[in-house]
């Protein structure tokens, strides 16, 4: 099987198309897509509390801290105790960063407008179907299962 028959092939190739735009359009705006995705990521009014922002972004706790630190001095968040929970922290967006949020909302939206208008839907609808089949078949853990049992 050729490398570009294969399914994780093709995920990871669009995939990395995307980020490559997106990339190039957070630079235009002295960003970068990760910090174009936090700032998504990050409630515009109530802040969100650090220790949720890198589940929702798949980031380990140093890679978060690296760019929490990196946002702060752009002067995109700042850092707020929760006014219930002490012990808690809370990300909250600049004025700054609500605009830079509206921004990467906009690249985002204007992005799935363009798919949209060029798939039409029925092919959207299972593009989406069998996308979380997969996600469904890698949840199971099973793929593997036998490759244990023999071993």
């Amino acid at each position: 099987m050729k490398r570009e028959e294969t399914i994780d092939f093709n995920i990871k190739a669009a995939w990395h198309a995307i980020a490559r735009m997106y990339q190039q359009q957070a630079i235009k705006y002295g960003g970068t897509m990760s910090i174009g995705y936090a700032l998504l990521n990050i409630h515009g009014e109530q802040g969100t509390p650090a220790t949720k922002i890198g589940p929702m972004m798949g980031l380990e706790t140093r890679s978060l801290t690296r760019l929490l630190k990196s946002m702060e001095e752009k002067g995109l968040i700042y850092r707020q105790a929760d006014k219930t929970d002490k012990r808690s922290v809370r990300v909250m967006l600049t004025k700054e960063g609500k605009r830079r949020k509206e921004k990467a909302r906009e690249t985002v939206l204007r992005f799935n407008e363009a798919v949209r208008s060029e798939v039409p839907p029925e092919k959207l609808k299972y593009f989406f179907e069998v996308l979380q089949e997969i996600v469904r078949l890698i949840d199971r853990n099973e793929i593997f299962e036998r490759e244990k049992a023999t071993a």
